[in-house]
Formats: C-alpha cells, structure tokens, sequence
C-alpha cells in the first residue's frame, strides 16, 4: 500500500514562490548590476568637479565662518589659525551688546518694512498697467521698467549720488526753479534712508512687474467672464479673481525681494558709507566693517544673526501668503 505525503506547511511556501519566474528576475539584475555601476561611477565622475568646487568655496567657507562665531579670530591670528581660542556664544552676547549693532538692525527693519510693501505695490500696477490699460509702446514701457534691474547697482548709486548732491545735484537744481531750497539729501538724517528707499524701489520693481505681468496673463478668461456675468465690477473682479491666483507670484517676488532688502549694502556703501551718524548704516555693511577692522568673529557673527533674520522672514512670507488650498 503506498503512503502519499501531503507536503508540509514550510514546503508549500517554498513552492508557491513563483520560483523559475524569481530566478530570472535575480539573474536579469545580476545581470543589469554592472551597467549600473558603471553608470553611478560616470555619474560621480561627472558631478565630481561640481562637488570639489562646491565644497572648496561653498561648504567650507560656511563652516569655517560659522566656527569662527565661535572663536576669538581676528585678523592676528590668521597665520596661526589653530591658536585661537573657543569662546562659544560671546561674539554673540557682545553684538547685542553694541549700540551700533542694534542701530543698523533698526535701520535695516524700517528699510525692509517700508521698501518691501512699497516695491509689491509698485510692481503690481505697472503690472496691471501694462496688461489692461497702456496699449501702445507696452514693449517701450517693459523694456524701461526692467532696465534698473539688469544695470549694475553700483553704477545706478553713483547716478542717484550725482543727482542728490546738495549744490550741483539736477534734483536740488529743478527744486530752485520754483523756488525750493533742496537739503542735502545724503547728509541729513531724515532724508537719507528714505532716498535709499526710494531708490531701491524704482531699482526693484521692474522684476516683480515681470513676474506679476507673467501672472496676470495667465489669469484664465473664462473666469473674468463669469464674473461680469455675475455683476461683479472691475474692482470686485481683480481681487476676488484676480488677486487670490496671483498669491504664487506675489510669494516668490516677496520672498526673493526680502532677502535682497535683508542684505542690502551698495546703497550705504557707495553713497553714504552708513552715514549720516549711522542713520543708513545697514546690518551687512556692519558686517563689513567689522570685517575690515580685523574683528572677524564679530563679522561672522553679525552674518549669521543676518542669516537667522532672512530664514525667520522667509517662513513668514511662506506662512502668510501660500496657497491655503
């Protein structure tokens, strides 16, 4: 009599494993594994270059200003570089510490505060001006608006300098003809940060135009449509239409547009040197000096505070005007 053995619980799974069908699967990727190797190793042959670069100008001068914050380097020490001493957070205690420190945060707040809102709104009705209302020379009036832009920020300073100077400057000369006595614009302190406010905003406004002109065109007109059809006016329709799918554009010029401000230096730098009495002087340009001071673990240290400032308001922006849906 013969005895037939069901196959037990272990070699059943054994037999449901699609075997052949897996088998082939493994020689194919055995099979494939040297192409991928050496597809990876072109891959990093060719990436090489960028990393060594990005390493030796990038990810090393961030790491060693940032354990500069943390030592006592100054300009002394940079033949001997391992002499120095860890100090921790002092730099940090010492900058909040100065006067002058919180005197160019002050100034680079009122000028990111007022600059930023100011260059928006600039942007923005240019933007719309040239998308609904100017019809002839749109190309002359793109090309106008943008130019500050792609011009060397230094360059346009030394012009704004030349045009604001109190005795020879075209701004104070048309101010005579009707009989105004212009001030010293960059020597006074009520006059020379609004200028440089000023200033940046007619630089700056050319790219959020673009960008918000992009926007504005791609606004679909099957929704304008139903609008009007609703009895919604011109007015209704831009911000209960328009404006809420503008949020993207509005978001990227915001946050671009505030890092720029958080940094901004070639303005004092070029025409007031931070002056008058510190009333233009800048959280980046005080970084510089202390720089050319010799004091370099408090410039590092100011450009780190600088760089929390630029995160914290980036996050800002993100929260408040990204796409609640």
């Amino acid at each position: 009599m013969s005895t037939n053995t069901l196959p037990g619980r272990g070699d059943t799974g054994k037999q449901n494993t699609g075997g052949p069908e897996r088998s082939a699967d493994r020689r194919r990727l055995t099979f494939r594994s040297p192409a991928r190797g050496r597809q990876a190793r072109a891959a990093w042959l060719l990436a090489g270059p960028f990393l060594a670069l990005f390493a030796a100008f990038m990810l090393l001068p961030v790491v060693w200003s940032l354990l500069m914050s943390l030592t006592d380097t100054q300009s002394a020490d940079l033949r001997t570089p391992f002499n120095v001493s860890f100090v921790g957070f002092d730099n940090y205690v010492r900058l909040f510490q100065d006067d002058q420190f919180f005197t160019a945060l002050r100034n680079t707040a009122v000028f990111v505060l007022v600059a930023l809102p100011l260059t928006l709104a600039a942007g923005l009705a240019a933007a719309v001006a040239l998308d609904r209302g100017i019809r002839r020379f749109r190309a002359v009036f793109r090309v106008g608006f943008y130019l500050p832009v792609i011009t060397s920020i230094v360059a346009v300073a030394v012009v704004w300098k030349t045009l604001l100077e109190p005795r020879a400057g075209l701004v104070n000369l048309v101010l005579g003809w009707f009989g105004i006595d212009g001030p010293a614009w960059l020597a006074d302190t009520r006059f020379a940060l609004p200028v440089m406010i000023l200033m940046a905003v007619w630089r700056n406004l050319g790219t959020v135009m673009i960008i918000m002109l992009a926007g504005l065109q791609s606004v679909p007109q099957s929704l304008m449509e139903a609008a009007e059809l609703d009895g919604a006016g011109p007015w209704q329709r831009f911000w209960r239409v328009t404006f809420p799918l503008l949020r993207p554009a509005l978001l990227l010029t915001a946050v671009t547009t505030g890092i720029g401000y958080l940094q901004f230096f070639d303005e004092p730098f070029v025409m007031t040197d931070g002056g008058p009495l510190d009333s233009t002087l800048s959280a980046t340009l005080y970084a510089y000096k202390q720089f050319g001071n010799g004091n370099y673990e408090m410039a590092s240290a100011a450009s780190y505070v600088i760089f929390v400032l630029i995160v914290a308001l980036t996050v800002l922006q993100f929260r408040v005007l990204r796409d609640k849906d």
